[in-house]
């Protein structure tokens, strides 16, 4: 199936544009924008240590006003590819789960793979959530509910982060929320890929994305650690998880593949698949039914894992 979701019909006008050396540069070049304010949450701009031997790690922190008392915490991870992107891209949704659902939002800023390949992000994630933790009393957080997200780029650094303090065994997430995931680095040898209804993220910025972040280990046999959530054999002990993906993403077969393999090994995982949606509709395409409907999807995955008691 190519045909796009009847509210996002005007996708077809989107021109099927990729990404290389010049246009990511010119992408990570422009200032990124916040969002207006939204009233009831308060903004404010952190820095905590960052990996041994990296300069600090900055989290962009959305809390709802007055709170005072410990509550859950969601450490968000942005897209882009891992060639760019910023937490401001994600402000107005991290606005909306901070104010929604009660709790504090930190969105990190992790090393790009253009200057620092991998593992430097998730490294840089992995940073993000430890400084965290120990501002929880100041955030006032609960370090026992504390999840982690993120969309694209930033939902495979999520999965691969959920690997990665598992084995250090520091700080357990109780949650994954993977929003459109980039898992997998061998869909980029794929040839038998439907792409006439590929938005905003095609297969040759895919190759560009990975082969950026991997160098020429890029589909072979020896990638690094964590630098690729869907190459780890074991996920069992992993937090549980969900998965959101459209019909018409680049990354639904991986995305289905990695929801089937974390249920078969005993961590539950919900995945939901929205017919006719492209990678990053909900992001062109905000103010449209289906793109709503998937926030709340989200955000009731959320809740639903940050008040249950660890």
């Amino acid at each position: 199936m190519n045909s796009f979701h009847p509210d996002l019909a005007l996708a077809r006008f989107i021109p099927n544009f990729s990404y290389g050396p010049f246009t990511s540069r010119m992408v990570r070049s422009l200032k990124p924008r916040p969002a207006k304010p939204t009233p009831g949450v308060t903004v404010r701009e952190m820095f905590v240590p960052g990996p041994q031997g990296a300069p600090p790690v900055s989290l962009r922190v959305f809390q709802p006003d007055g709170l005072s008392a410990k509550a859950p915490a969601l450490l968000w991870i942005h897209g882009g590819g891992l060639i760019f992107g910023s937490p401001e891209q994600d402000d107005r949704n991290n606005a909306a789960f901070a104010r929604e659902l009660g709790i504090t939002v930190a969105a990190v800023r992790y090393r790009f793979a253009s200057t620092s390949p991998a593992p430097a992000a998730v490294e840089d994630t992995y940073a993000g959530l430890r400084g965290l933790v120990a501002q929880a009393d100041e955030l006032h957080i609960d370090p026992d509910r504390i999840a982690i997200g993120g969309a694209s780029a930033g939902g495979g650094l999520t999965a691969a982060l959920a690997q990665l303090a598992h084995d250090r065994a520091e700080i357990r997430p109780v949650f994954q929320l993977l929003v459109y995931p980039m898992l997998d680095d061998r869909t980029t040898t794929r040839t038998d890929i439907d792409t006439r209804g590929h938005r905003m993220w095609t297969p040759k910025s895919n190759r560009y994305g990975w082969s950026t972040y991997l160098g020429g280990a890029v589909a072979g046999t020896d990638v690094p650690q964590y630098a690729v959530a869907a190459r780890r054999e074991d996920l069992t002990g992993l937090p549980p998880a969900w998965i959101g993906v459209g019909t018409l993403d680049l990354f639904h077969d991986e995305d289905v593949e990695y929801a089937r393999r974390l249920n078969d090994s005993g961590v539950a995982c919900q995945l939901d698949v929205v017919p006719g949606a492209f990678h990053g509709f909900d992001l062109v395409f905000p103010k449209a039914e289906v793109s709503r409907q998937f926030w709340r999807l989200q955000a009731q995955a959320l809740d639903g894992a940050l008040t249950v008691a660890p």
